[in-house]
């Protein structure tokens, strides 16, 4: 008699992003505890570990996804999470790096429901707090004493500099009104995908992966990761500030030239012409607030010109190319299946 086999139902997001920041939190405190003292009472507000006075609360912690890819990369390859729990502390560490510097640059005065760093501590002091982290980063992944750490710090620094690159061109984009989809597309891809490829792949190689699964998992990260940034502007403009923790509108509000705000302007709609009026139009500088008689409008305008459907198709077409890219890499079936719940994931959030 053939026994019966059995199949284990792949367990929710909730649940392994769950278990990966209840691995991340202790090393991440410890690292975060070498800082010195102004720069840790920063740091320390922006995770969520206390108020502006250094007392306990327990804040939104944020979803610790790209941790959670780097340790779920490092198992798929045959590792253990605890291999590449230094690459993922570090892969953290530039992602709210990136996340104080944001704030400033776009005048975000909330992030997670609570005020941002900046708007409590002044932005040369927030801007100080992420030069930090960055620099913190760079030290957990390349004194860790893995075999692999000088390559793993390589593929973290190229990833910066590609990051930095893609905020460049963003702000760039707020003092041009010739921005194209494809030059949005390069934009993002460095500013969002460049870290989640390079979370899988740093995690891929501190598991021990073969040079081939670590490629394969680097181009399902990168991939997720515009999928990401797709999903990221939708919010931005349809979120609701329950879940997301921003104003509604928000990016509209900015004027930022977000995914789908480029495609809208760019379409050559009615819906896309009349949006341009409000974004290059008179009074419409970086610096100056869309008004708020025009914020509810320019919503329905980019919708009208069909970006809101193009930017969530646009991220089902990279999420199927990510997952094609997952199954190539030859991975642990659990491992593969855990990534592939947390692409869907990413691909279908709320915040």
């Amino acid at each position: 008699m053939v026994a019966a086999q059995v199949v284990t139902k792949p367990r929710p997001s909730g649940a392994i992003l769950a278990d990966s920041r209840d691995l991340l939190a202790p090393a991440l405190r410890a690292a975060v505890d070498t800082l010195p003292t102004s720069m840790r009472h920063i740091a320390g507000y922006h995770f969520g570990w206390w108020d502006e006075h250094g007392r306990a609360v327990a804040a939104d912690p944020g979803k610790a996804l790209r941790p959670a890819l780097v340790m779920l990369s490092a198992a798929a390859v045959g590792g253990t999470a605890d291999d590449a729990l230094r690459g993922a502390v570090a892969v953290e560490l530039v992602h709210n790096f990136s996340l104080l510097h944001d704030d400033v640059m776009d005048g975000d005065a909330t992030r997670r429901h609570r005020p941002t760093a900046w708007s409590v501590f002044g932005t040369s002091a927030a801007i100080l707090a992420g030069d930090a982290l960055l620099a913190l980063a760079m030290d957990t992944v390349a004194g860790s004493g893995h075999p692999a750490a000088t390559r793993a710090t390589g593929m973290l620094g190229a990833a910066v500099q590609r990051l930095l690159e893609g905020q460049s061109a963003d702000l760039d984009f707020e003092r041009r009104t010739d921005v194209s989809v494809e030059a949005c597309l390069a934009m993002a891809a460095a500013k969002t995908g460049a870290l989640l490829g390079s979370a899988c792949a740093i995690g891929a190689l501190l598991g021990g992966g073969r040079p081939a699964q670590v490629l394969r998992l680097a181009q399902f990260g990168e991939d997720l990761g515009l999928a990401f940034q797709f999903v990221d502007d939708l919010l931005g403009i349809w979120g609701d500030p329950a879940t997301t923790g921003k104003p509604v509108h928000s990016d509209l509000r900015s004027r930022k030239k977000s995914l789908p705000v480029v495609a809208a302007l760019t379409s050559g709609t009615a819906a896309g012409l009349e949006l341009a009026t409000f974004y290059t139009g008179a009074g419409a500088g970086a610096a100056d607030a869309l008004p708020e008689a025009q914020v509810e409008r320019a919503a329905v305008l980019v919708e009208a010109a069909g970006a809101r459907i193009w930017g969530q198709a646009q991220a089902d077409e990279l999420l199927s190319r990510a997952l094609d890219a997952l199954v190539a890499a030859g991975a642990d079936p659990r491992a593969e299946t855990e990534l592939a719940v947390l692409a869907r994931f990413a691909t279908r959030r709320d915040r």
